[in-house]
Parts: structure tokens; sequence; C-alpha cells
């Protein structure tokens, strides 16, 4: 399931599995349309009368990307065939252009003639039906079309062009696609094939004894044949080779244009903070969808994915990026929120690349009685989000545009939607969208949203909200003083539900997303309730096995792989274990005291994939992967915690040196 290489622009994102499949190709939006599907674009080899596909045994693969970059550093070695390929990847800084480069090394003592085969299984639009793949004898290329989506696919030797091509059926009439054609290392040349079709192309290499050539391959998609006929003339002009150089270089200098002391962190964790920038950079649409994941195998589980923008995850992906530098990165993320935002101040449950509502299952009639279908901590953490984009950047002018049209609507929501009895927020559905109630985590974020409402109101002289804001933050918070923390558990509660007879009734679960109380500004760490509150998160959710971490809550059922819910309460999440992470780095007050935080961001760095990856869950016995890779969240709350931890080893050497 997990994608362990992932090279995108914001217009165009391309994902890579383990076996060096391209497995997903969204266009034009990072996360709409998926154009490949999961199924198995490849790369074989031809040498010496023998063929291997790089997904065969044999080849012994190691994936990662290049220190500091978006550029995939691949190796992959077969003993057998004498041959080792060292590939990598990248898509354009601007352009939807996918460049790939392929050294190839002869480690045999004796002249060899050796053939690259790129085949390419394209579903256009998310569908075979009416796909055309076609050899451009002009061009002397490929590319495959439907509607308003073209790919061309190109490259060259140091010789060169293509040496071989050919287009046909795939999946239909018993014919099995133009890979099978690849295998005897000769391509029928086939020139056009419509409806569900595929195409190989291939490339040729002479080397000597012990040499090593290189040959490039590339990708243009565009709305229209002109298009991708200008994207390829343009790599042809500049070279692929100095195309991808100018990738290279550009993400270097991106992940490294702010200025930074990492204290005492080890190299290893510096290193995935860098690459988790990077790799959410990928995952975010330049129209301002910040996307959960792109990773198409969860299909096969849900039937659906989770290529959508949840306003929750957004909006605390925007608060560890702003934190890090780059607030105009996720600036029109707010703006996307600004347009989806209904006329009655709220966000929907979670929305498309394209600004249309997703999918949901949260309904609009439950026992007879209709409520809103809405998860409430995603709209107010998005005011939150916008305020610390605000104290990071100053970008006055931008936050001002959208006080009127974001802040103002959604903090009137906030405030007619608390019971006017108990003042806590109405029932929702809680942050992992399985229940509905009244939860510590939602209010302890329309609290925080509310508080940033009543930020901006007074930076912009706004006094009499300024005054409405804030005190309906307090009054937040007093009831969750009052009725979420129980005083005979000495801890907060999970949350609450309304009874039939409209009592509250206790849900004494212990949960992760109670970190929210000194996160989200309500108590500070040290304060004893949320002291004896992060102990039993601590101790109660803590997996006791060699793999470690935390889970999200007692009997999380979430693809679960254990029953022993006493030694493994649920898989542990990268976010979990980090939540506890902050909480230890907020109440330390020595250096010696940030040791446990330490070590739980050297746990991230050791469960990461080798690419440095971040899955959502692990396996609690193997370490593997669960869900979804990578996910989003994962990589902006190592961000978050990482500068957490650099931001309070700073504040308590300056205060010994005092």
């Amino acid at each position: 399931m997990p994608r362990p290489l992932v090279v995108g622009n914001g217009k165009l994102l391309i994902n890579f599995d383990d076996r060096l499949h391209m497995r997903d190709l969204f266009y034009p939006y990072v996360g709409e349309l998926n154009h490949v599907g999961g199924h198995f674009c490849k790369l074989g080899i031809w040498v010496q009368g023998r063929f291997s596909w790089l997904d065969e045994e044999g080849w012994v693969r190691k994936l990662g990307y290049r220190n500091e970059s978006l550029v995939t550093d691949v190796t992959a070695r077969h003993e057998q065939l004498g041959l080792t390929l060292c590939i990598a990847d990248g898509v354009h800084q601007r352009d939807p252009i996918y460049l790939k480069q392929v050294r190839v090394r002869n480690h045999f003592a004796e002249t060899r003639e050796v053939r690259l085969f790129f085949h390419h299984d394209f579903s256009l639009n998310e569908t075979e039906v009416g796909d055309t793949a076609v050899y451009d004898p002009l061009l002397h290329t490929v590319y495959h079309y439907k509607r308003s989506v073209y790919i061309m696919v190109n490259g060259r030797t140091a010789e060169d062009g293509m040496f071989q091509y050919s287009v046909g059926i795939k999946r239909f009439n018993y014919a099995e696609g133009t890979w099978r054609d690849a295998e005897d290392g000769l391509l029928e040349g086939n020139t056009i094939a419509q409806g569900s079709v595929d195409s190989t192309v291939s490339f040729r290499l002479v080397l000597e004894p012990l040499e090593e050539q290189t040959l490039y391959y590339w990708m243009c998609v565009g709305d229209t044949y002109p298009a991708v006929k200008e994207l390829n003339q343009y790599v042809l002009d500049s070279g692929a080779d100095r195309l991808l150089s100018r990738v290279d270089v550009y993400w270097r200098r991106w992940v490294n244009k702010e200025e930074r002391s990492f204290a005492d962190l080890p190299p290893e964790v510096v290193r995935l903070y860098k690459q988790s920038l990077l790799i959410i950079q990928t995952q975010i649409d330049q129209h301002g969808a910040i996307l959960a994941a792109n990773d198409s195998d969860i299909l096969q589980y849900n039937r659906d994915h989770y290529s959508y923008m949840w306003p929750r995850d957004g909006a605390l992906v925007a608060c560890a990026m702003a934190r890090a530098g780059y607030s105009g990165t996720v600036a029109p993320f707010f703006r996307f929120c600004r347009d989806a935002l209904t006329d009655d101040g709220y966000l929907l449950h979670k929305y498309n690349p394209d600004g249309s509502v997703g999918s949901s299952w949260h309904p609009f009639v439950r026992d007879g009685e209709h409520q809103l279908p809405i998860q409430e901590d995603e709209t107010a953490l998005v005011l939150h989000a916008l305020w610390e984009m605000y104290r990071c950047g100053k970008q006055i002018e931008f936050c001002q545009r959208l006080y009127p049209s974001l802040v103002r609507p959604a903090a009137r929501f906030l405030l007619s939607h608390l019971h006017p009895e108990w003042q806590l927020p109405l029932p929702s559905y809680d942050l992992w969208e399985e229940r509905r109630g009244i939860f510590t985590f939602t209010s302890a974020a329309v609290y925080a949203g509310l508080k940033a409402a009543a930020r901006f109101a007074q930076l912009f002289g706004d006094d009499h909200r300024f005054q409405r804001y804030d005190e309906g933050a307090e009054r937040v918070r007093s009831a969750m003083l009052q009725h979420l923390y129980d005083p005979d558990l000495g801890r907060f509660l999970r949350g609450v539900y309304v009874r039939p007879d409209g009592k509250l009734e206790k849900d004494e679960t212990v949960e992760s997303s109670l970190f929210g109380l000194f996160a989200l500004g309500v108590l500070p760490a040290d304060d004893p309730r949320v002291v004896s509150t992060m102990e039993a998160v601590k101790h109660s959710l803590r997996v006791d096995t060699p793999v470690g971490g935390i889970a999200r809550y007692q009997g999380d059922p979430y693809f679960r792989k254990a029953h022993d819910t006493a030694r493994v309460p649920g898989n542990p999440w990268i976010i979990c274990t980090l939540w506890v992470a902050d909480w230890e780095i907020e109440k330390a007050r020595s250096l010696e005291e940030l040791g446990e935080a330490r070590e739980r961001l050297a746990w991230v760095v050791r469960h990461a994939m080798e690419s440095g990856v971040l899955s959502e869950q692990l396996d609690p016995y193997t370490g593997e992967p669960v869900s979804v890779a990578p996910l989003t969240w994962s990589h902006a709350t190592f961000v978050a915690t990482v500068l957490r931890y650099v931001d309070k080893a700073n504040e308590i050497r300056q205060r010994e040196e005092r």
C-alpha cells in the first residue's frame, strides 16, 4: 500500500511503490484526477536475449531521495544480468513535466547491447473507456489523450531518441497489453489504438566492458496537443539533464531558505525534518487544497481514498508549515476554505481538490432529528491556523481580506453553535470521524478558534467583536473545566454524550487527542489537570511491544492488528506518538528533561520508510507501515514537534546562560 517515493509540483503528482512501479499520476489537481489509478507503469531491461522487469525477483532495489531534494536517488542491481541502474526522478518545479535519468552500468568484461522498456498503463480521467494511444511520426513520440488530458512520452540516449515503440489494447478481449510484446526485446510498432489502451517505448544502449551510459526519459502532461508538444520541445531545447539539475537545485534552495539551528537534535532527525517539508509540499495543490494522502491502494479496503482536503488536517499542516517559514506555500489553503465556507459559516466533512464537496458518511438526520453533518473542530482549527500564519509571517493585508469573508462568519457560527445551558459546543463528530458527541478536543479547538477570531478583531480595531469572541472563548474554557474534567478520575474525559433525558453521559476512554488541552491553549502543559491527563495517555496508550509508540485511543479498531488490548490498545500512530512528545517538550524545564521527547523523534526516524516517507500508523509487531503513506499529517506533525523542541531547547539554554 505505501508509496515510498513521491514527486510533484502542485500541478502534477506522481507516486511510486517499493518495486518502482509508477502507481499514481494526478493532474491537473494534486489528488484529482488519477490517470494511473493504482495500475502499474513499469521499467524493463533486455540484455543478451534475457528480459526482466524491475519488479521481478533478482533485483535488489534501494529507494531514497537525494539529500535535501525532491529528486529521487534509486538503485536497482541484478547480479545475474550484471547490471546496475541508478535512477533519478523529478517533476519540474514549475511545469507539468516528469523527468527521469537512468544510468546503466555494465558489470561484465564484454560489450553488450542493453534495451530499456518503459511501459505506460494510463486510464485517463480515471476510466479506460475512450482512451487513444498514438505514435507521432513528426515528433517521434508516443502520446495518450482523451478530452482535456494529453500525456506525451519521449527520451534520449547520448546517440539517439526512442529505439522502438508500440501501442495496443490492454485488459480487453484477451489482450494483455504491449508490456507482453516487450518481453522478447522487440516492439511491433503498432501506431494507434483506442479504447482500453497502453503503450511501451524502448531505448537502446551499447555498453563497453564495465562502462556506464545515461539515458533520459520524460513525460509531458497538458490539456491539449499543442501544450504537450510545446513542453516536449522545451525539454529538447533545454536538455533533460539540465532541467533535472535545476529541479534538484530549486528544492535544495527551497528547503534551506530559512536559516535554523537544530539545537542538539541528531542529523537523522534534521534530515527527516527537511524531507518532511519537501514531501508535504508535494501534497499541496496549487489552488489551495492540502491533501491528506494520495496513496490509491487504500481503495482496496474502503472503496474510497484519502485524496481529499479535510479542513482539520489542512489547518494543522498549515500551522506547521507557517511555523517552519512557508506561509506562502499554505496561504492559498485559507482562500480555499473561504470559498468552501457555507452560508451559515461552517465547513463540511471534506472537499475534493477542485473545491467541490467530498464524499461523507455523516448524516443530516439521526434518530429522526435534523443535525449538522460536521466535525466542528474543522471550522475552528482553520481560524486557529490563520492566526498562527499571521503570527509567524505578519501577512496583515492577506488576513485583513479574509477577516470579513472567513474569520467573522466562522466565528459567528462557533458562537451560535454553543449549548445555551452548558456553553460547550453542540454535538458534532469527533476528529476521528467515528462518534457524535461533545468532545474535549473539539471544545479545545472551538476555544482556540474563538481566541484567534478575537485576536484578529483586536488587530483590525473591531472592539465590539473582539469582546464577543473573547468572552465566548472564555465561556467555552470555563465549561470545559466544569463538564469535561472529572475530579473522580483526576483527568479530562474524552467527551460527553447528550442522553435522551437531556443529561450528560461521560466517555472515560483514554484518548490521545487530549493533547489539545495544552496545544490549543486551554491550559498550560504543567497544569496538574493536564499532567494527570497526559500521564494517562502516555501510559494507557503505550504499545507494549518492541515496536512501541502511542495508539489513538483504547480499543482502536481501525486496521487493528492485535486483540490483546491490554498490551496493544491500538496500532501505534505517528501523530499520537508525537503529541506525547509535544507535551514532554512543553513541560520540560531542563535539557535533560527533553530526553524523552528527543527519543520519540528518533523513534519516528527509525520507523520511517527507507525513503523517509511516514505512514499513518504502524503494525505493532513488525513496525511495517499500515494504511496510507505518505500521510501529510504525519509529516507535518513531525515538523511541528521538531520546531517545538528547538524552541524549548533554545529557551532553556538562554535561561541557563542568564
